[in-house]
């Protein structure tokens, strides 16, 4: 394989309301206007079944199984860059690989936010029941993910900054210049 061919993995990880979506689209959306061939995967999405496969509780085994569904149609397209947006993407770089297949080389992001501005995000898009129980589910995973992620792991704050300049530093980061 040429480093042409090189697989490589981004992934974006962080609390709810942190901004994770919104930034991935915007590192999509710089990537495009750059001609960066890669594709895009909200992991939010690969998960979504219930009640869980009794064999798999914590749908890990459906989200790897989704993924490499969804990266094997982008790969036959010719894609090499995956970028993974997904709250616990940080802690799963071997899952991303498998899913890849190969030895992918892999940059992982954790954004961060404090409560407030996480709590102002979730409160804008959280209008039903939910609020409640994913702003304390929040606040517990930015604690865990802060103690659990590697030190290898590159940090990013959100607060109090634009989604654009996040989205350059992100891209820089992974050198997908």
């Amino acid at each position: 394989m040429s480093d042409h061919d090189q697989l490589e993995g981004l992934l974006i990880g962080g609390r709810a309301g942190v901004g994770k979506t919104t930034v991935g689209w915007e590192v999509s959306a710089q990537l495009r206007a750059a001609q960066i061939a890669h594709a895009l995967v909200e992991g939010d999405n690969l998960d979504q079944v219930h009640p869980a496969p009794p064999d798999d509780p914590a749908r890990t085994k459906i989200t790897e199984d989704n993924l490499a569904a969804l990266w094997r149609n982008y790969a036959a397209v010719g894609c090499r860059r995956l970028i993974y947006v997904n709250t616990v993407s940080v802690l799963e770089p071997d899952l991303i690989a498998r899913a890849m297949g190969g030895t992918p080389s892999i940059t992982a992001i954790l954004l961060t936010a404090d409560d407030t501005p996480t709590r102002h995000r979730l409160s804008a898009r959280e209008i039903g029941s939910q609020l409640h129980p994913h702003l304390a589910r929040s606040a517990k995973m930015a604690s865990y993910l802060d103690s659990t992620a590697p030190a290898w792991v590159i940090r990013i704050p959100t607060d109090g900054r634009e989604v654009t300049d996040i989205a350059r530093e992100i891209i820089t980061a992974a050198n997908w210049t």
